[in-house]
């Protein structure tokens, strides 16, 4: 059993995709996941699971079944995401991180793709492709930001987005 969470893409949000999180809770124990804990309500969750690529596609499947809606999952070790957590250019800049971005890619390619994202690279904000996610400083706030609508418009389904205080939660709820 290895330390991992899962980020389920688009649930919650809005009136669409609504799922509690003791069912999510429910779903992971029954896939096998032990140590279960959501974190905040937006489709988040750690637990130790044997496989964390097992964990994702059971749990996309189980929604489907559960839940009559499909929502993609990413799943990550804990080793990946403490790397992705150390790999951030931008966390020194995260005085108010909500405008700290850490988008996970859903498919490999997702990460190459970040270089086609148009955006005004004289300006304030920053987008940087890593090893396992994608950064993006939003210095101006996440409601306004030019990057933020590019990378949406471009790579937004290829992805799922946390900001750097969920990120850090996420890290913390890991367990051990």
């Amino acid at each position: 059993m290895e330390s991992c969470v899962a980020l389920i893409r688009g649930i919650n949000v809005g009136k669409a995709k609504r799922l509690a999180m003791a069912d999510l809770r429910r779903i992971a124990e029954a896939l096998g996941a032990e140590s279960v804990a959501t974190v905040l309500n937006s489709g988040n969750l750690a637990c130790r699971h044997r496989s964390a690529p097992r964990l994702a596609a059971g749990l996309e499947a189980a929604i489907v079944r559960d839940c009559g809606f499909s929502a993609r999952a990413l799943a990550l070790g804990g080793a990946e995401l403490e790397a992705i957590t150390a790999g951030n250019p931008y966390a020194d800049l995260a005085a108010d991180p909500a405008r700290l971005l850490v988008a996970f890619p859903l498919e490999p390619s997702a990460l190459a793709d970040c270089a086609g994202v148009a955006y005004d690279k004289a300006g304030p904000e920053r987008l940087h492709a890593g090893d396992g996610a994608a950064y993006l400083w939003c210095a101006d706030g996440l409601r306004d930001s030019p990057l933020a609508a590019a990378f949406a418009k471009r790579l937004g389904e290829r992805f799922t987005i946390r900001n750097w205080a969920t990120t850090l939660k996420l890290l913390q709820a890991l367990p051990r």
